[in-house]
């Protein structure tokens, strides 16, 4: 029994000796002085970029629609049979010409038939006045050969106007479509013949939100780029919408740009670079230097060793940089790394890159 305690009393000397040596280590360990670098006061290692005055041009990039500077659906305004179809898919054809004719036997016929009768009344109307200047009628008499006369000439005009419809002109000059139809086809005015377009010179088609209507006029020049090409194209805006959309809160504008090289194909899409302002002397600071708070932006700069938190207002961007338009100078150190985990007057040791 004696022996059972004093095993239980060893055990117990051993394990407080134990906790002792703990106990001293852990106070050794806190009195050594601290490692160069992670004191309490040591500076924060970070990365920083001085800015200087460069310049800068602002540009909106869009996307646009290449429109065709005029585009008509072909149709008939009579009804009728195909007679000719005078014109290749594809190919060109000049104002006024003749692309389809219908058949007119009918109103030819009634033409010859108006004809007569015209000549019929004219000999009437000739003779009326010849009596009604010997008083041998009353003038009711002669003004009703007269009104019968006049009733004949404006049927000959009506029916050459719907014979000249049965000739299916070009109202401009451009390249003819696909066509839909065959000759000996009926058609009638609902009926698609051909697309006719017109792209010697093209429009583009964009809209910008609505906070930068006031910086676009009329005549302003703008470059555009198609797919898969690296050249650079201009246009100059001739037209913008006079009222911002409700729905998108956009405002639609368009820009005539030359293409006599035909490199320009309707209905392809186009990254369009509208040109805002140019500044000569912008401070662009990179894009990670920049935090988000709930009034707008800060950025950390560097003042005699410690980091110092400045309010900033920004305007444009490229890829990779922001325009700073208040709140920095030319020369300041922006820190570009750690900047979520910096405060206010924190010692910082900047590597510049």
């Amino acid at each position: 029994m004696k022996i059972k305690y004093i095993v239980i009393a060893l055990l117990v000397l051993v394990f407080g000796y134990l906790i002792w040596q703990r106990i001293a280590a852990n106070k050794e360990k806190n009195a050594a002085p601290a490692p160069a670098g992670k004191g309490k006061n040591a500076a924060m290692a970070v990365y920083g970029t001085v800015i200087f005055a460069e310049s800068f041009a602002d540009n909106l990039n869009l996307t646009g629609t290449i429109e065709p500077d005029e585009q008509v659906e072909i149709r008939s305004e009579v009804s009728g049979l195909i007679d000719q179809l005078n014109f290749s898919e594809g190919s060109r054809v000049n104002k006024g010409a003749v692309l389809v004719k219908i058949v007119a036997a009918d109103l030819l016929a009634q033409l010859d038939q108006a004809k007569t009768r015209t000549q019929l009344t004219s000999e009437n109307e000739r003779r009326a006045k010849l009596l009604l200047q010997k008083e041998a009628i009353s003038q009711e008499e002669y003004d009703i050969a007269s009104a019968d006369y006049r009733t004949a000439k404006s049927q000959i005009s009506f029916i050459e106007a719907q014979l000249s419809k049965t000739y299916i002109r070009a109202p401009f000059s451009g390249t003819i479509g696909l066509r839909s139809v065959s000759k000996g086809a009926y058609i009638t005015p609902t009926s698609s013949i051909a697309k006719l377009v017109k792209s010697d010179r093209v429009k583009l088609s964009f809209a910008i939100p609505e906070k930068y209507v006031n910086r676009v006029s009329v005549g302003q020049r703008i470059s555009f780029k198609i797919p898969e090409s690296k050249e650079t194209f201009e246009a100059k805006i001739f037209a913008i919408d006079p009222a911002v959309d409700l729905t998108t809160r956009t405002l639609l504008i368009k820009a005539m740009a030359d293409n006599t090289h035909n490199k320009f194909v309707p209905g392809v899409f186009v990254n369009v670079i509208l040109p805002l302002e140019s500044i000569d002397d912008a401070l662009m600071v990179p894009s990670e230097a920049l935090i988000p708070i709930q009034n707008g932006k800060k950025v950390f700069i560097v003042k005699e060793g410690n980091a110092r938190e400045v309010i900033v207002e920004t305007g444009g961007r490229t890829k990779d940089k922001v325009n700073v338009l208040s709140g920095l100078t030319n020369g300041d150190t922006v820190l570009t790394t750690g900047v979520m985990s910096l405060k206010n007057d924190v010692k910082v040791k900047v590597t510049l890159r």
